[in-house]
């Protein structure tokens, strides 16, 4: 399956559809823009707390989510920087299939999109096309 440079991905476990995301087959991880990132213990378990914004980078309405499928990790930023960044595994869709993937949770505040997709999710998936965008979304409002 083809992929463009930029497309819009579903967060099932969140119930947040239509997120802008860049392709960058230049980063290994994906990420996912968020804020107040927290772990907390619940009793004996991990949980790690973080609010989501929805759609849009800068909508006011962020939601609070909490997972206890997380690790942390080293992540190489845009900037070339190594970060200690918590990363979560959950569901996501893309041209109608849904599948697990990872994503290290940043501020992506002062980037264009919310969502970056790296290799690790799009190996042995997609095929990147720079010249299209919004494959997956146009494929979404043809089947609904």
């Amino acid at each position: 399956m083809t992929i463009g440079r930029k497309d819009t991905i579903d967060f099932p476990d969140f119930q947040i559809h239509d997120l802008d995301a860049k392709v960058d087959t230049g980063a290994y991880t994906s990420s996912l823009h968020c804020s107040r990132i927290k772990k907390e213990r619940e009793g004996a378990k991990e949980v790690l707390t973080f609010y989501l914004s929805g759609h849009s980078l800068h909508e006011k309405k962020a939601r609070k989510f909490s997972t206890t499928d997380f690790i942390q990790k080293n992540i190489k930023s845009s900037n070339g920087q190594i970060e200690n960044r918590y990363v979560i595994r959950t569901h996501v869709t893309l041209f109608g299939r849904t599948f697990k993937a990872e994503f290290s949770l940043a501020d992506r505040s002062s980037m264009k999109n919310p969502v970056l997709l790296g290799r690790k999710l799009l190996a042995g998936r997609y095929i990147v096309d720079v010249t299209k965008k919004d494959l997956s979304k146009k494929l979404k409002n043809q089947t609904s």
